[in-house]
């Protein structure tokens, strides 16, 4: 499956701001079942983008921009081709073993509250993990609604599972503090969701989380759709919670305050009015293959 993505973020200011730097993770990575064909990130500012990766082997950029700038609009966009792996991750580059995704952070804390709801999951599924995680996966799935106005990005795991609302970040947290409770690594990821009813039209990311099974490797599982991934979902950034996987994280001098608007497509072919926009100066990028130094 060829899925077409476009991702714009404008940022606007009160009063003008005089320099700013932001960490950008907008780029997805090859591994099994997905292939990046093409993509570019383009800025309407004159800045200075510098390609890397993060300590988790995100792609990483570097963008800083002198001002004044009384505005900012970042737009990335590009094909990815995917294939359905089962949900299992397999080809990504790993840099920590997986032990480390035992460690809590202040987001993905577990509460009483947690660790009752987790216990309570094992002692159903007895000692077979990936029975357990799809346990963990179905219940909160069930018990927590949806809903975009109850949350934000400081969300803790713990005030989510309390509320029994949220977004993907927060159903993502309290499914990663339930299997770490129960000795069981798991991370965050952010990425693009194809929806199955055919809105291309999307306000934001999409984001999900991995476990890791001893002699199966990493896991995807998602709890807003209370499935595995599938070959809809394009895997941009993991961490151990959303701030290490954030699609744009910064600071700036000045400014004021900030109003931000996003806006995500994500479909199988571009609409019309997408198409008539692409402008790919080669096949690849230029900062796709910068990034692909960095593969290895």
């Amino acid at each position: 499956m060829l899925i077409h993505v476009r991702h714009r973020t404008r940022y606007t200011y009160d009063r003008p701001v005089q320099s700013m730097i932001q960490a950008l993770r907008l780029s997805p990575r090859n591994h099994e079942g997905q292939y990046v064909r093409r993509w570019q990130i383009d800025l309407d500012q004159d800045g200075t983008l510098r390609p890397g990766e993060d300590s988790f082997g995100n792609v990483l950029h570097m963008l800083s921009l002198d001002g004044p700038l009384s505005s900012l609009c970042i737009t990335v966009e590009g094909e990815v081709e995917m294939l359905d792996t089962n949900g299992i991750v397999r080809g990504a580059l790993e840099k920590f073993p997986a032990e480390l995704y035992l460690r809590e952070t202040p987001l993905t804390q577990a509460d009483a509250a947690i660790v009752e709801f987790a216990e309570g999951i094992a002692g159903k599924a007895g000692s077979n993990k990936l029975k357990i995680l799809h346990g963990l996966l179905g219940a909160i799935h069930a018990d927590i609604v949806f809903d975009t106005q109850q949350t934000d990005t400081a969300t803790t795991a713990a005030d989510a599972f309390r509320m029994k609302q949220g977004v993907c970040q927060d159903l993502s947290h309290v499914f990663i503090a339930a299997a770490r409770h129960l000795g069981i690594p798991a991370r965050y990821v952010g990425g693009y969701l194809m929806r199955s009813d055919d809105n291309i039209h999307q306000e934001a990311g999409h984001a999900w989380c991995e476990a890791y099974i001893e002699g199966l490797g990493w896991v995807g599982f998602d709890p807003a759709n209370g499935i595995c991934p599938t070959e809809a979902h394009i895997r941009v950034a993991a961490g151990l919670d959303y701030l290490g996987a954030s699609p744009i994280r910064g600071a700036r001098l000045g400014g004021l305050a900030e109003r931000m608007e996003v806006q995500v497509t994500v479909a199988d072919s571009y609409p019309q009015e997408l198409a008539q926009q692409l402008h790919w100066a080669k096949p690849i990028d230029a900062i796709q293959q910068a990034s692909q130094q960095f593969q290895a």
